[in-house]
């Protein structure tokens, strides 16, 4: 037979693994385990959070200067006017706050101040040879191709005003025409967060050598899901933290992998950690870089944090000629309200065809994607590690138009970033997403890692090479549509992936994640035992597949498939829990509570697996430990609900007094709960305090 589960989802839980869905890189040749190039990354991956400049912008030039030329009638000269002076507190000081402060401050990541004149004055020959060259303010997107929020190039008239104060003496100007210089603190720019989170223990970082990766996993302790409307990244020391990127870990992928030293930080460029359950794929770049203010989402953007999440910082450390410690804190605020608009990251990528050639100064990569519905991109995250040359990124319209996307036309691994849209870039249905990077893999490129140059193909070590674009979109969903509008996305962009690579496991367990989603049973278990060739070993492919298999009706393989599961994998939870389901729905209950005992073990605070242990014992009339189990659950979500279980149990066991407890304490945490009232009444307790009934 097949079981009908009591709780929505038990028995189809169901993943999206993005493979690095967000992707972190930094220059070395240090060995990465895997990296974020999702996001962001996977959940499930975001957004609009290109912070900007703690100061609102402010205008280069407070006028326009006219050039006159003035002929006065002397007796034996022509008399020509000079161009006004450019001073520091007229011109220069609106042009280094705007551009240059966020990280050259006090405390900043900037190897100097720039909010003060002295401190200007000092470097204003520096000042002028970074910003004649474009070194500095960092930016890498051409102007012309798309606009971007919290841009830090300076315009042509900005860079020639530097050079003119700079070549004549860097003269200061009246400080009555001067701005108020920025002020930069160490509080939290929101104010106090709702939740603060900070790494176990500090890390040393080394005063010399190659950059650093490691991967800080930090447990969200809630025993209540919330809605994530804004966060804050205190990175420790910002001269030391090139940049950082959040991952939401749904599974606690990397925490069950390194059960030992995960609290030490994970070494590792790129992460790839699992989806979770359900159908819940990544939608938000999380990240962090010097001038970054608090993130905030857009209204209706709110993201979610589970029990049982871990968020995973992943960070680029960079020796500064000392020795420093760094210990990470984020700041998390919460919001009542459900998101509205349901964002998606997709990546375009061909990496298996990266195979560069020693000497090849214009290798070309390319991929394309058509959108199956009308979407606004919100963000782009271009990426590739040092042999990157030109990265285009574009949209053909169905028109016949082109509206670019991202154009970077030198790329600079060290400077990478997500670029969020000034305003949303509408795309229709039909529309196709281009990408074409170009690699230098010459002697020519100063940024190779290779001396003399050799061939180079796709990896996860800054000295192989990649090419991601990665977009946040909005879908617009059709009137009518009822199926959440960010699958048809999905199915196209894993279509896309089989098409360059058939076999590819991840995107056959995404694409059979989209049919369970869709009731399409059959198609799932055909695509999950596609999966499962490349990864037989995969406990959690087998659980699905088991899923899909149960669904369809085949309950004799599933259970195969759970078995299987639990013998590739015994630390594996989802499969002992999803078999105890099956026993249970046979009559099999004491080997369905030997596998609830068994899922607890390893995962105790599921509350899933102790709600089906209290459901057994009180079927089997075993009142004490059913009533025992549920105290436990309480522990867990002190609840109304789960207090008039509670009651119910006693009450069954003939404690009329903790029952009546139980029920007023659900009404107390909810007045209008009609179950404990009318539970309460048929008890035929009067109405009196509280008492007290301790969970175990």
């Amino acid at each position: 037979m097949t079981p009908q589960p009591t709780k929505p989802g038990y028995l189809t839980r169901i993943a999206v693994i993005l493979s690095g869905v967000w992707r972190a890189v930094a220059p070395n040749g240090v060995e990465g385990s895997r990296r974020y190039s999702h996001p962001g990354n996977r959940s499930n991956l975001s957004d609009n959070r290109l912070s900007g400049w703690c100061v609102p912008p402010i205008a280069a030039l407070s006028f326009a200067l006219a050039l006159t030329v003035l002929t006065i009638a002397l007796p034996h000269s022509r008399v020509q006017a000079s161009e006004s002076p450019v001073t520091y507190c007229r011109q220069i000081a609106p042009i280094l706050y705007k551009n240059c402060s966020g990280c050259h401050h006090t405390g900043g990541s900037g190897p100097f101040p720039l909010t003060s004149y002295a401190e200007a004055k000092r470097w204003a020959s520096t000042i002028e040879t970074v910003t004649q060259s474009r070194y500095m303010p960092p930016w890498l997107p051409e102007p012309g191709h798309a606009d971007f929020a919290g841009s830090r190039r300076m315009t042509t008239e900005e860079i020639a005003l530097i050079k003119r104060w700079a070549d004549s003496g860097a003269p200061e100007g009246n400080p009555v025409e001067a701005p108020s210089s920025p002020v930069y603190n160490s509080d939290w720019q929101l104010g106090p967060p709702d939740l603060i989170l900070e790494v176990d223990s500090p890390m040393q970082v080394p005063a010399s050598g190659t950059d650093l990766f490691r991967n800080f996993i930090l447990p969200f302790p809630l025993k209540q899901s919330k809605w994530v409307r804004a966060m804050e990244i205190k990175p420790g020391s910002p001269r030391v933290v090139h940049h950082a990127n959040l991952i939401l870990d749904r599974a606690e992928t990397l925490r069950r992998t390194h059960p030992r030293d995960w609290r030490q930080g994970i070494p590792g460029m790129d992460v790839v950690v699992d989806a979770g359950e359900g159908f819940d794929p990544d939608g938000h770049f999380l990240d962090w870089k010097p001038d970054s203010s608090a993130l905030v989402e857009p209204p209706g953007m709110a993201w979610r944090l589970d029990p049982g999440n871990d968020l995973v910082l992943n960070m680029h450390l960079k020796p500064t000629g000392k020795v420093e410690s760094i210990r990470a804190r984020i700041g998390l605020y919460f919001t009542p309200d459900a998101p509205t608009k349901l964002p998606i990251l997709v990546q375009l990528e061909h990496d298996a065809a990266l195979n560069i050639p020693a000497g090849d100064a214009s290798f070309v990569v390319e991929d394309k994607l058509t959108l199956p519905e009308a979407v606004d991109v919100l963000a782009i995250y271009p990426h590739a590690h040092y042999l990157g040359k030109r990265l285009e990124g574009w949209a053909d319209l169905p028109n016949g138009s082109r509206k670019d996307l991202i154009l970077i036309p030198n790329w600079d691994i060290d400077r990478q970033s997500i670029y969020r849209y000034a305003a949303p870039v509408s795309l229709p249905a039909g529309a196709t997403l281009h990408m074409r990077y170009t690699y230098d893999n010459s002697a020519a490129n100063p940024h190779n890692p290779n001396s003399p140059p050799i061939r180079v193909t796709n990896g996860n070590r800054s000295v192989d090479e990649m090419g991601h674009l990665w977009l946040q979109l909005l879908p617009h969903p059709a009137p009518g549509q009822k199926e959440d509008p960010r699958e048809p996305i999905l199915r196209a962009w894993m279509e896309n992936v089989l098409e360059k690579s058939p076999s590819d496991p991840t995107a056959l367990f995404n694409l059979a994640s989209v049919d369970m989603s869709q009731s399409e049973f059959t198609d799932a278990a055909s695509l999950y035992r596609q999966a499962l060739k490349s990864r037989p070993n995969d406990a959690r492919m087998r659980t699905a597949l088991a899923a899909a298999l149960l669904q369809s009706g085949d309950e004799p393989h599933a259970r195969e498939e759970l078995l299987a599961a639990i013998a590739a994998d015994p630390t594996y939870p989802d499969a002992p829990y999803n078999l105890a389901l099956i026993e249970a729905a046979d009559g099999l209950l004491p080997q369905a509570l030997s596998h609830l005992q068994t899922t607890l073990a390893l995962e105790p605070a599921n509350l899933d697996a102790r709600h089906g242990l209290v459901a057994l014992y009180a079927a089997q009339n075993q009142l004490p430990e059913a009533i025992r189990e549920q105290k436990r659950v309480i522990a867990l979500a002190p609840t109304a609900a789960e207090w008039n279980d509670l009651g119910a149990l006693l009450a069954r066991a003939a404690d009329s007094n903790a029952a009546a407890a139980a029920f007023r304490r659900a009404l107390t945490l909810d007045p209008g709960n009609a179950q404990a009232q009318a539970n309460l009444n048929r008890l035929g307790a009067a109405p009196g305090p509280e008492k007290h009934v301790a969970p175990q």
